[in-house]
């Protein structure tokens, strides 16, 4: 009886889902930090995407920083990027569950950006 248990657990361990089931995006609010409206570029290398601004949108997951270009409808420009975060607690789980990270690290599930992003624009009041 105890082999068969043992033999259970083991195949019911190692047939285990390994991959993070994440949405392969993730929204994040954009504003810009005078308060304004406009239009950002912005492009990672799964993904590239013209926003209009405030804003949340489906931002595709990639381990590469999120770069924006942005242009306030005053005319004000703004550019630079976001890193990319690891959720490191589901990482930890998928090497766990016997692929190593492997899969997740290939579709950059385990990756994140910051949800609310204030873009710094040039000439600001606020500074």
């Amino acid at each position: 009886m105890k082999q068969i248990t043992l033999l259970l657990l083991s195949v019911f361990f190692l047939s285990s889902c390994a991959t993070i089931v994440n949405d392969a995006t993730v929204p994040v609010t954009f504003t810009f930090s005078d308060g304004s409206s406009g239009r950002c570029k912005v492009s990672n290398k799964r993904i590239s995407l013209d926003l209009e601004i405030p804003g949340t949108h489906n931002i595709r997951r990639s381990d590469d920083s999120l770069v924006w270009d942005c242009e306030t409808e005053d005319g004000k420009k703004a550019f630079g990027n976001i890193k990319s975060e690891m959720e490191s607690a589901k990482f930890l789980g998928s090497v766990f569950f016997f692929d190593l990270g492997i899969t997740d690290a290939i579709t950059d599930k385990h990756r994140t950006y910051t949800p609310n992003f204030v873009i710094p624009v040039e000439g600001d009041a606020k500074k």
